[in-house]
């Protein structure tokens, strides 16, 4: 097959960028509440550290070793880099001039004071320097450098401070650099008496900054911070003991190779051409900032409890089906099929599935993949629990989930400890699908219970991300799943799913005889449509077989969160695709896939994205929905996706993304408040059914009296 035009492709890296560029438009939309905003600067912030540390590292990889692979569109890695740089550096202004100008005023007439130094009265002078002498001093390291002390081996992610001495015993002005690295594990915000008041930790450093060089002149201190490559490549396959090759791994990522340089834009030319020559950094990776360096930090000022600021909180629903069943899940789950939206629907049905499986006799084993997990995790407790009552458990726990490999080290030792058997996935591959399955003997022999879904087994990230999850005791989803858990924890070479479609086995396969299967349906019904819900898309060959859908006259709708290198609306190749991206209080992580089939629609739901890694380096799971009534619900869900009006932006043939125009008489539509105000009505319904059972009952209890 020979490989498509490059003109037919987005860049990725640009894709990215443009998506990041969505989430600052989040935090300078001022229908957003003032701390909602100041978040999203810092999720800004976040995400450009993630796309440094594994995108531009491997770019950046690429070019050390002379590696000459083109993009899907075409470039080099080092037109990449630049690329990168140029559409970056104003962003990164605009995100800056957004905090500086916009919300440092806004925060402060809503009484949340960001103060230099400077601004201090004398008694909060002696209490932020008390604070330096007594909690500061003790841990900050300066570091001299000179021809007999090398510069310092800053770690990933460092703030550090570069001090510029001169010796007043000596007639010559000698002017020395010393460089400070700030511990991470300090706040970065000091809080000043009861009220809203804060002083960052860099003010208060440089301004006690001579106490640490004590008959030297401190003359000036200027702020920079580094990022380092922390994409962790594995050599599985030599590994005796996965477990600690990746432990050894992290550590490693600490001190990795550097990719980028920001910096104080104050900083004097002479101090910056000394640190980009010790750091051995090239112009197109400094950026010079203009303000605190790594707006990351704001996280801490989001959690300030002023909830006129925020948006306003909601209490996710539980299914009525659990209650109805007398909050006994088999009993419910074995009736229908339940389907949950998260995090309109509590994620707590899910841990509380895993605790009742842990606690009934009548369970034998239980099995469960885990990619991400909170740090409280009940889940994890409900499987320890299991074990401990005797049952058969099995944990799939993926270590090489990004960021979160100490994390699940932790869980999988503790899992062990307890007796869970332990597995970590197959060689080469992430186990990236999310299912647990609970095996249960009732009268008619063993039954299979399983949940399977979108999202991680998390319940902090369940309360912030949009999901879908189905539990079902369906018999071909139940061979399945063991089937997908045999491969996974033994030498099965099933390659056969009744209803599953897994990768790599064969979803790449699949997803497409699904979309040649929707040109033929077009052929005969000129009804051929397709719907793509989703956070990332840029596989080759599926973006070539969606442009061939489109020329056949198919339309195709995507609601992709995140990069698409799909180019849409181009005529006589994709004029009949249209692409939007919703980005708003909540992050959209569902995946969804419809397929008109001729009016018989085909929907599935499931972990993957389309993209090659999906398809060829991960173990995922896209299952049907067959429960017509749920089936039409998720239909309707992403029809109304697709006319929110108020949080998608459109993506262009160029590349840029468009909000969407409102039509003369529209109504706005953001799709997940909706959502929440769906599910406070019908929690406001709930509350008043409950107190009209209770009024009745009453009556008929003083009715009998009287009687």
């Amino acid at each position: 097959m020979s490989k498509p035009k490059s003109e037919y492709f987005f860049n990725r890296e640009l894709s990215w960028i443009e998506f990041n560029r969505r989430v600052l438009e989040e935090a300078k939309d001022v229908t957003n509440p003032l701390l909602e905003r100041v978040k999203f600067l810092s999720i800004f912030s976040n995400n450009l550290d993630e796309f440094f540390m594994i995108r531009v590292s491997g770019l950046k990889r690429q070019i050390v070793s002379d590696v000459n692979e083109l993009s899907s569109d075409g470039k080099t890695a080092s037109e990449q880099m630049s690329d990168i740089w140029n559409k970056l550096v104003p962003l990164v202004n605009d995100q800056y001039s957004t905090f500086n100008d916009v919300i440092i005023p806004e925060l402060k007439f809503n009484g949340i004071n960001l103060l230099d130094y400077s601004e201090l009265d004398s008694s909060d002078r002696k209490l932020v320097d008390e604070y330096f002498d007594k909690e500061l001093f003790p841990i900050l390291t300066p570091l001299v450098i000179d021809n007999v002390h090398p510069f310092p081996n800053l770690v990933n992610r460092s703030l550090a401070i570069a001090i510029i001495l001169d010796d007043p015993e000596t007639e010559e002005n000698e002017e020395k650099v010393c460089v400070m690295q700030i511990p991470s594990n300090i706040q970065r915000f000091y809080k000043l008496g009861e009220e809203n008041n804060f002083i960052s930790i860099v003010q208060i450093i440089k301004a006690n900054v001579s106490k640490l060089f004590l008959g030297m002149k401190t003359s000036e201190c200027y702020t920079f911070r580094i990022t380092r490559n922390a994409d962790i490549e594995y050599e599985e396959e030599e590994a005796d003991d996965l477990l600690k090759l990746i432990e050894e791994e992290v550590k490693k990522r600490r001190l990795g190779i550097l990719i980028r340089l920001e910096v104080d834009k104050n900083m004097p030319e002479n101090l910056l051409h000394f640190l980009t020559n010790k750091l051995n950094v090239k112009q197109h990776e400094i950026y010079k900032i203009d303000g605190y360096l790594n707006l990351g930090d704001l996280m801490e000022l989001y959690k300030i409890d002023k909830r006129e600021l925020k948006y306003e909180g909601f209490t996710p629903r539980i299914s009525s089906y659990f209650r109805e069943a007398g909050d006994d899940y088999f009993k419910a789950i074995s009736q229908r099929d339940i389907f949950l939206h998260h995090p309109f629907y509590s994620f707590s049905s899910v841990s509380e599935f895993i605790a009742q499986a842990a606690e009934d006799p009548n369970v034998y084993a239980i099995k469960l993949t885990l990619y991400r997990t909170s740090g409280d995790s009940p889940i994890i407790k409900s499987l320890i629990e299991a074990a401990e009552n005797g049952k058969q458990v099995t944990a799939v726990v993926e270590l090489k989930a990004r960021f979160d490999e100490e994390n699940n080290i932790v869980w999988a030792r503790a899992l062990e400890k307890a007796g869970v058997h332990v597995v970590y996935g197959l060689v080469g591959l992430k186990t990236h699908c999310k299912l647990a399955l609970v095996v249960r003997k009732e009268e008619s022999g063993m039954k299979r219970y399983l949940h399977i879904g979108t999202g991680n087994y998390n319940p902090a990230t369940s309360k912030v991300y949009t999901d879908f999850g189905l539990f079902t005791c369906n018999d071909l989803f139940g061979t399945d799943a063991s089937n997908l858990f045999n491969y996974l924890t033994g030498f099965s070479k099933q390659l056969n799913f009744k209803k599953f479609i897994v990768a790599p086995v064969h979803m790449r396969k699949r997803l497409i005889s699904l979309i040649n299967n929707e040109i033929e349906c077009h052929k005969t019904t000129g009804m051929g449509r397709i719907i793509v819900k989703n956070n990332s898309f840029l596989d080759d060959e599926l973006i070539m077989k969606l442009y061939e859908a489109s020329k056949a006259g198919v339309q195709v709708q995507m609601i992709v969160r995140g990069i698409c290198c799909l180019k849409p609306g181009i005529e006589n190749l994709s004029e009949n695709i249209s692409v939007q991206s919703i980005v708003g209080r909540f992050l959209e992580h569902s995946r969804a896939y419809f397929f008109n089939n001729n009016g018989n629609p085909l929907v599935y739901l499931g972990s993957a994205d389309w993209m090659e890694r999906n398809f060829d380096r991960r173990v995922e799971v896209l299952f049907p929905v067959e429960d017509e009534g749920i089936k039409d619900d998720i239909i309707e869900y992403l029809e109304l996706y697709l006319t929110d009006n108020v949080k998608s932006r459109v993506l262009q043939s160029d590349g840029s993304y468009m909000k969407k125009l409102l039509l003369p008489g529209e109504k706005k539509l953001n799709i997940q408040e909706f959502f929440l105000k769906k599910v406070k009505r019908k929690h406001e319904k709930e509350i008043k059914d409950e107190m009209r059972k209770k009024i009745n009952e009453n009556k008929l209890l003083k009715s009998r009296v009287y009687d």
